[in-house]
């Protein structure tokens, strides 16, 4: 059955079957691929898979705080990677703080690819003082810094998983907008559109049905690469202090948490959800890396 899996995937020509050939042929990009359904199926199973509900106040035990990994506790638990300053299990805040920060990073890659290839459809189609303005808007937000903008969003309408969300796609939507409208502009040129055209079809039945499909390569490579950034992006606002409440704890708080104790010796706290964070964000951009080598032909050269 696998040998016959991957002679399909090996003569397939579709977009899904290049895109997994692809990744495929790199034993770098299969592991980094590997390593990220690892962590997401990690994410969607912690209820299940977590030693401890770290958010249950009466599964945690305050006498277990600052526990080194490795420790067993009283109760006999044996705490892997030790304990934070509450007594919470750090697997298990770590398991839970992915699913967290997963969540939002793909909520805002989505939300945002949604936003901008709209956009940059209605660029390239109108064309006119409707480019123009749509485009200078774009101009401006990638001019502007990430962080920062995301920064004023949060100090202006306060703390909040989909405030934080919605700032996230105000930043990352003028990447999708400007590469749709350079994919559409090419495809506009083209005769099966004018075809189209004469056939009396809909501007957004031609938008959606016939240009749209021929701009999901590059979509997919910035897909990728962006939700890697929202997840980074999250993890620096909540570390801060001003990204998602504590009462819903990504990765990026509990670096905060940890970040504290740092100089304490009790470096767990910080360094093990960091690495996982490093670790997630680096396996989504080799995998974008890789996909954008694949659709591009003259890169693979």
């Amino acid at each position: 059955m696998a040998s016959t899996l991957f002679r399909a995937i090996a003569q397939g020509d579709s977009l899904s079957a290049r895109l997994l050939r692809g990744i495929l042929s790199s034993p770098k990009t299969t592991i980094a691929a590997l390593i990220c359904v690892i962590l997401v199926a990690a994410s969607l199973l912690a209820p299940w898979i977590a030693p401890q509900n770290p958010y249950d106040l009466g599964a945690i035990d305050f006498f277990d705080s600052k526990l080194a990994p490795g420790s067993t506790s009283m109760g006999g638990m044996t705490y892997w990677l030790g304990t934070d300053t509450q007594g919470r299990d750090m697997l298990s805040a770590m398991l839970y703080g992915l699913r967290t920060s997963l969540w939002v990073g793909v909520t805002a890659g989505m939300l945002a690819m949604l936003v901008g290839t709209l956009a940059g459809l209605i660029a390239a189609y109108a064309r006119g003082w409707v480019e123009t303005l749509i485009m200078r808007f774009v101009d401006l937000m990638l001019s502007l810094p990430t962080i920062l903008v995301a920064l004023m969003i949060l100090v202006i309408f306060g703390q909040g998983t989909w405030k934080v969300i919605l700032a996230l796609i105000f930043v990352q939507w003028a990447y999708f907008a400007r590469a749709v409208r350079a994919a559409a502009m090419v495809e506009t040129g083209k005769d099966y559109v004018e075809a189209a055209r004469c056939l009396g079809l809909s501007p957004t039945r031609i938008l959606l049905s016939h240009i749209l499909p021929n701009c999901l390569p590059p979509l997919i490579v910035i897909a990728m690469i962006q939700v890697a950034h929202a997840i980074a992006a999250e993890a620096t606002l909540s570390f801060l202090g001003i990204g998602l409440p504590i009462t819903e704890p990504s990765l990026g708080l509990l670096i905060a948490n940890g970040y504290q104790v740092l100089l304490a010796g009790l470096y767990w706290m910080s360094v093990f959800p960091g690495l996982l964070l490093l670790t997630l964000v680096f396996s989504i951009n080799v995998v974008g890396d890789r996909l954008r080598e694949v659709l591009n032909p003259r890169l693979a050269q």
